[in-house]
Order: structure tokens, then C-alpha cells, then sequence
């Protein structure tokens, strides 16, 4: 069966519905299609109250809805554009549109007509629509939308902590047309009393926000108490809440109700009813009780001794200790009133100003010292360059009293450590810091190459570009650095590659007075020129293309990952087989001897050989001369694997060579 056609039709609600039609000549034959458009027909064209007909079923929460005689309930009957009638229903969403609180307000202005709530809510879209897409996660809605933001402690609660029966104000409940209260998220109050308890029984009013907020209950710092008939003022401002609102009869902390008329209804009166004919605020204030109306109108710079600086906030009886204001004190100099508190103990009182404090001190504070390093000039000991940047307490080490400015300077070794551990104490240096280093760096030291050419180990070849830390470090287990060492040989600082293989003729070189150690062999120009050495001193001398060998293809290591640091050379081989493969197997050996190749090789070149076969039984005069060794020297045996050609026995008769037919001139074919 094939489908064919659509048919559609529009609703006076705007609604479109389709019907798929059979394309069948059967069902013309039938008369199945002429009552279907005739249906169509009559509900397209019928009036407008009974010929609607539905999009769709509706969701759940308005399927009570469903149903012909359920569409007038929400759908306005308009002949214009389509009217909705949400907000007939939903009465507690159109108050607060009304009054301009809650979620939807923030989205509707007020008077929105229903037909603005199918922006977000839309219908017959089957049972299972979500109507209302909800999230109540923590976080996942905007709360700002509702008026009431979420912040502080309120941040990490979840929906229902708040919205639910039991936070209802009973006037809230009331006003609401839902009376299923479990299933509105509506009848809130922004009052915190709505939710928590107010801990002052109505004494400070409903709005709890005035004092505190909602990251921290306890801390009202948000309360002025200048806006109250009691503002804090001087000292009072430091007193903490609890001392003057005490708990009342009911357990609770009283903020009204409290006397605060006159001083006496907090503070107890030290004059025991003396002043009665006056009140406290004549002479003393919040500021300092101790500071009464006279000392207030006294003026001290009218004396001879002005109050300045820190002197401003001494006590009167700091210095009036006997309360007679008309006696003379001595104020000359800071000794006269700081007689037991020098603290330098005198040390400054053979100076020519007397020891006077002003000359290093002012009256606004003790510290920071007014001796400056300029000021520092003016002693034995001027600071300059890395001096200039010391505390003043790395040298004058603080120790209250104690504290020691005399201090001797005489030598570095004064203040100063000897890193060196007394190793230049003797002549000529004699521990004098200055003569290899400057106050401008103590790094690098001033002792230069040039300086180091006049001391007894004077820098050569390689030894020039040798950083100092190089041969100056500290030995194994110590922290100090050596520069005198125990000997001036090179194992001093070098390694022996040679573990002393050369020890007795080192000692006969510097027996016949030339330089004895490795620089008999080596040079501080490179460790691999060995100019200074000999050959020709040893039992083997270099000959012929044996100059041309290294060393180390004759002295080899142990083994191939090894260098001439592991050879000894004492070791070396001498014999030629030692060295080089014998191609003539055994058969030149004598008496089970090695071969003694000399007899017939020289060291300049292995070939042509230096035998002389005139020596033998078989003379190679005439055309023999000419002849190749190989001509008739062809007897090859295998020897270990390689082929070794056989000088014995040769046949030395003609005919072993020639044949029997001799009229051929060369060597004959039988």
C-alpha cells in the first residue's frame, strides 16, 4: 500500500493537522474517500467553538485537561490571533508577575498576557513532555532570577533545605491558590526569621542583614554602631560587645533597654563621690581616662622643655614621679632622665660630644639610627664598596647592653673567618685578606696568572688554561680549599697511569740531573707529546716503518674497551711473531724456537725478501734468476684453518720442473 497525498488543514487556533490518504483506486471503488474529505471538510469549516481539533495529547500535569470540552479551559475562543488563558489558572504566577517578585517576573513585565508563557512552556507535545524543565541541582539554576540571591552559607544548600512546609510563613501559606504546599516551590519569605531563629526576640527588629551576613553569623561587621543613640567613640570602640550588653533574665544578650545616661552606669567611680558637683566628661574623655581636661590644657612647649616626638605620649608621672609639677628636673642631655637605660654602657662616653644620644638618636625614635655610613667616615674604620652594604648588626652583633661597637678591625681575620685555615699565616702573606682579595668582591681573587709565575710552580702549556678550582679544592673529607701542597711532582695532582711501571727511571734520569717525574716523557703542552722520550733508550728501538706505528697498536690494553692508561709497557712484545702473523706457519722455526723473520725480513719493508738463496744447495744463476718463487716453490698445506705455502721440500731436479721434453725455453710442458 502506498501513501500518497497529505491533506492539510489549519484549525482557527492556527493548530495545522494532516491526514495521509490512501492512493488506491480500490478505495474510490469502495467510497471510502468521499466520506473522508467530507469529514475533513466539516471539521475544517465548522465554527469555531466545537471545531477545533487537538495538535497533540497534552503532558501529564494538564491531562485532566484532555478531552473536546477541556480546550475552552485554556484556549481563549478569538477570531483574531491565538489567546491563552495560563494565568486564569496558575493565579499564584500571575500575582507575583503583578507584584514584580519571584522567578517569572524577572522574565514577564507586569500585565504580560498567558499567551507570553508558551515561550517557555508549550503543549501537546505528548504525555511524557517536560513541561517545565527543571534542574533543582546546587548550582545548576540562577537564583539571581528569583530575586533572593544564594551566597555565603546559602551557596551550598539544596532546594528543599529551604522550600518546604515547615519554612512557610502562615501568611505566605494562606495567600497561596495551590494548597498542595509539596508541590510549589512558591511561599517564601526573604526574612531570615522565616527560616532561623531570631536569637534577640524582636529587640533589633526583622531585618537581620543590618548586622549580619550570610558567610559568617558571628561577625557583625556590617552593625555602625555610630547610628545609634549610643555611638562608640576613643577606647570605647575597642570594647568587645559582650562587656556592656550581658545576658538579661531570659539567658540572652540585652541591646535594649541598656543604661547608658552617664559614665557611672558602666564604669565605677574612682574618686568615690568627690567630684560629685561635676562629671566625668569635664576632665577625662574616651580617648585615655588617664588624660583629664588639664593636661589637655596644658601647654608644654611653653617650658623649657618641649614635648616632641615620642615624648608626647610619656605618662606625667614618668617623669614627675613625686607629683610636684613646680619642682626642677634635669633635662639637658637624654643621661639626665635615661640615667640606667644606655644601652652601650657607656662606651660612647669618651666621645668629644660626651656620648650625647641626639648624635645618633632623635626623639621620634630610638631606631632606626640617624649614624649613617657617610657617618661611618668619621672613624678609623670607613666603609667602602661590599662594606658600605652590611648591616650594622652582622658586625655590631645585637646583645642588648652588650652589644659591642668598639669592635676590632685591625685584620680581616678580625670579623672574618679564615677559609684558608691559616695556610698563608706565614711570610710572606702573614694572613693580609687584601694582598689576594678587595672589599669591592672577595670573588675571584686578585692573585693573577702573572703572580702565580713568580711562586715556585710556575703555569706552563696546559697548566695556563686550568681553572684554580681545578687544583685548588678541598682534599677528600675536609672543607678547606689547598693551596700549599705536600710535593710539586705531576701525581701531586695527577693520577699514575702507569702505577710507578717507570719509578726506577724517573729516578735515573734526575740521578743524571735532567727533569725527572712524567715530564722525562710528557709536556705540559699536551699529555700525548712524548718528545721527551727515547726509544732508542730501550732494548727495543724504533727502526724503519716501526717509527711509523702508535704506540698503542704495539703497547695494546688488556682489552678493546681499554686505553693506554691500563697498558704496561714493560710488557711490550720484542719478537716479531708477537706482534705479527707468521704466513709461513712453523716450518721456518729453529729447534722449537720462534721464527726468526730478521734472516730474511727487514723493518723497512716486508718485501722484496732479503734471503739469499745462493746460500742454499740450489743456485739460482742464469735464467733462474728471473723466476718467480711461486714458479717453483708450489707445495701448500693447510695450517689451522689457512693455507701456508712450503718452501721444503722443493724438487730441485729439472725435470720435476721442465718435464722430460728440455727444447722448450721456459719452464716446459711434459
Amino acid at each position: 500500500m502506498k501513501y500518497g497525498k497529505q491533506v492539510q488543514r489549519c484549525t482557527s487556533e492556527g493548530v495545522f493537522f494532516s491526514l495521509n490518504l490512501k492512493e488506491s483506486t480500490d478505495a474510490v471503488a469502495t467510497g471510502v474517500l468521499f466520506p473522508v474529505l467530507f469529514l475533513l471538510a466539516l471539521l475544517c469549516f465548522s465554527t469555531a467553538a466545537f471545531g477545533q481539533i487537538s495538535p497533540g495529547p497534552l503532558s501529564k500535569p494538564h491531562h485532566d485537561l484532555d478531552g473536546p470540552t477541556g480546550c475552552t479551559q485554556c484556549h481563549a475562543v478569538s477570531a483574531g490571533s491565538p489567546n491563552f488563558r495560563c494565568l486564569e489558572c496558575h493565579r499564584d504566577i500571575a500575582t507575583r508577575i503583578q507584584q514584580r517578585r519571584g522567578l517569572h517576573a524577572s522574565y514577564l513585565p507586569a500585565g504580560s498576557p498567558s499567551s507570553s508563557c508558551i515561550r517557555c512552556h508549550s503543549e501537546h507535545n505528548g504525555e511524557e513532555f517536560q513541561i517545565v524543565k527543571w534542574n533543582p541541582t546546587p548550582g545548576a539554576f540562577d537564583h539571581t532570577k528569583t530575586g533572593f540571591v544564594l551566597d555565603g552559607k546559602h551557596a551550598g544548600l539544596t532546594c528543599k533545605n529551604c522550600h518546604n512546609i515547615q519554612k512557610m510563613p502562615p501568611a505566605e501559606r494562606a495567600s497561596l491558590f495551590v494548597k498542595d504546599f509539596n508541590r510549589t516551590w512558591l511561599g517564601l519569605s526573604k526574612s531570615c526569621t522565616s527560616c532561623h531563629e531570631d536569637k534577640h526576640k524582636g529587640q533589633l527588629g526583622s531585618n537581620c542583614l543590618q548586622c549580619h551576613n550570610t558567610t559568617d553569623w558571628t561577625k557583625t561587621t556590617q552593625f555602625d554602631h555610630s547610628k545609634t543613640r549610643y555611638p562608640l567613640t576613643g577606647a570605647h570602640l575597642q570594647v568587645s560587645c559582650q562587656a556592656c550588653h550581658k545576658p538579661g533574665p531570659d539567658g540572652q544578650p540585652q541591646y535594649a533597654g541598656i543604661k547608658f545616661a552617664g559614665c557611672n552606669d558602666c564604669h565605677r567611680d574612682p574618686h568615690k563621690g568627690e567630684f560629685k558637683d561635676r562629671s566625668c566628661e569635664s576632665c577625662h574623655n574616651t580617648v585615655d581616662w588617664r588624660k583629664t581636661g588639664f593636661i589637655r590644657g596644658f601647654d608644654h612647649s611653653k617650658t623649657q622643655f618641649p614635648l616632641l616626638g615620642k615624648h608626647r605620649d610619656v605618662s606625667c608621672v614618668a617623669c614627675h614621679k613625686s607629683g610636684d609639677f613646680k619642682a626642677v628636673l634635669a633635662f639637658q642631655v637624654c643621661a639626665d632622665c635615661h640615667k640606667t637605660d644606655d644601652p652601650h654602657a657607656g662606651q660612647f662616653a669618651t666621645r668629644k660630644d660626651g656620648g650625647k644620644c641626639e648624635t645618633c638618636h632623635t626623639v621620634e625614635g630610638w631606631k632606626p639610627s640617624t649614624f649613617t655610613v657617610a657617618a661611618h667616615d668619621s672613624t678609623n674604620f670607613p666603609l667602602r664598596e661590599k662594606h658600605a652594604l652590611v648591616e650594622c648588626g652582622k658586625c655590631h652583633i645585637p646583645a642588648g647592653r652588650n652589644t659591642i661597637y668598639k669592635v676590632k678591625f685591625s685584620r680581616c681575620n678580625d670579623c672574618h673567618k679564615d677559609i684558608h685555615n691559616t695556610q698563608f699565616a706565614g711570610a710572606p702573606y702573614l694572613n693580609r685578606c687584601e694582598q689576594c682579595h678587595s672589599e669591592t668582591t672577595f670573588k675571584p681573587s686578585t692573585f693573577t696568572i702573572a703572580r702565580h709565575q713568580k711562586i715556585n710552580f710556575t703555569l706552563t702549556g696546559s697548566h695556563i688554561a686550568v681553572p684554580c678550582i681545578d687544583c685548588h679544592k678541598p682534599l677528600a673529607g675536609s672543607t678547606t680549599v689547598l693551596y700549599h701542597f705536600p710535593g710539586m711532582s705531576c701525581t701531586t695532582c695527577h693520577e699514575d697511569p702507569h702505577h710507578g711501571e717507570f719509578a726506577a727511571r724517573i729516578a735515573k734520569v734526575n740521578a743524571a740531573g735532567k727533569p725527572g717525574g712524567c715530564e722525562s716523557c710528557h709536556s705540559t703542552k699536551a699529555w700525548n707529546d712524548l718528545a721527551g722520550f727515547d726509544h732508542a733508550t730501550t732494548s727495543f728501538p724504533l727502526l724503519g716503518t716501526h717509527r711509523a706505528v702508535a704506540c698503542i697498536d704495539c703497547h695494546k690494553p688488556p682489552n678493546l674497551e681499554q686505553t693506554m692508561l691500563h697498558v704496561s709497557f714493560k710488557e711490550a712484545p720484542s719478537q716479531c711473531e708477537d706482534c705479527h702473523e707468521n704466513p709461513h706457519g712453523d716450518q721456518f722455526a729453529k729447534s722449537g724456537q720462534k721464527t726468526l723473520c730478521a734472516d730474511c725480513h727487514g723493518n723497512t719493508k716486508w718485501k722484496p725478501s732479503l734471503f739469499d738463496h745462493e746460500k742454499t744447495a740450489f743456485s739460482l744463476k742464469g735464467a733462474h734468476e728471473n723466476v718467480a718463487c711461486g714458479d717453483c716453490h708450489t707445495l701448500v698445506k693447510e695450517e689451522n684453518g689457512k693455507k701456508v705455502l712450503y718452501y721444503k721440500p722443493t724438487p730441485t731436479a729439472c725435470a720435476s720442473c721442465h718435464g722430460g721434453d728440455m727444447k722448450g725455453s721456459g719452464k716446459g710442458k711434459p
